[in-house]
């Protein structure tokens, strides 16, 4: 039986740290388009519009730990940055999201550890999306090893509203104007009903169909 290993325990360079994380997102993408192939067959419809999946860059994790207090180890960066593997799931309706997001809980060697749903209660900025952490194993050639994974599931819409977000937040440095801060909520808002009202009409267009026997 193989023996699942701490990540903070057993990676002790940068250069593992891009090796695991990269093998996870491997094996996490792999996955999803399976799942999304499965899901065709089954049902001739695809939830997932496209994949995107990044490491996070050594810079960017070491700012992160200064801001939380934290010393710029390899243990610390795998231990408390738990979004070094990001990937990014978009999809066209706000059912596939949670649709996905099952699929995903239902695989036996992907473990949950924490779900944030920000589409129920989305943050005060009008920001949208469904988080989950998870680990994936990674089976090396004399070890496996438990690797964190972030993964934010979202609509084409909301995508689209985060994209502006942050383009946002990098100029102004996180400091943006009360006005253009308040035109963000606003437009969150006119993503919702976006979201909510092509989600109807494809309901509508699926009922419409199924009377047709097509």
């Amino acid at each position: 039986m193989e023996i699942l290993l701490d990540a903070e325990n057993q990676i002790e360079t940068w250069q593992e740290v891009t090796l695991v994380y990269n093998a996870a997102l491997k094996q996490i993408n792999t996955r999803l388009e399976i799942l999304n192939d499965e899901f065709q067959h089954v049902h001739q419809y695809n939830p997932i519009e496209h994949i995107k999946s990044r490491i996070k860059t050594s810079e960017s994790i070491v700012k992160k730990l200064k801001r939380h207090g934290y010393e710029s180890t390899i243990e610390n960066m795998v231990k408390y940055v738990n979004d070094i593997a990001g990937v990014r799931i978009i999809c066209s309706f706000t059912s596939d999201i949670y649709r996905i997001a099952e699929m995903i809980r239902l695989q036996s060697d992907i473990h949950v550890i924490a779900v944030k749903d920000y589409i129920r209660v989305p943050k005060p900025s009008g920001y949208k999306s469904y988080h989950m952490l998870v680990t994936v194993p990674v089976f090396l050639s004399d070890r496996t090893v438990d690797v964190k994974v972030e993964i934010q599931i979202r609509t084409v819409a909301m995508d689209f509203w985060a994209s502006l977000e942050h383009k946002i937040n990098y100029k102004f440095e996180g400091n943006a104007p009360a006005h253009v801060k308040e035109e963000l909520v606003e437009c969150s808002r006119m993503v919702s009903d976006l979201d909510s009202r092509m989600q109807h009409l494809n309901e509508e267009i699926k009922a419409l169909s199924a009377e047709k026997g097509e």
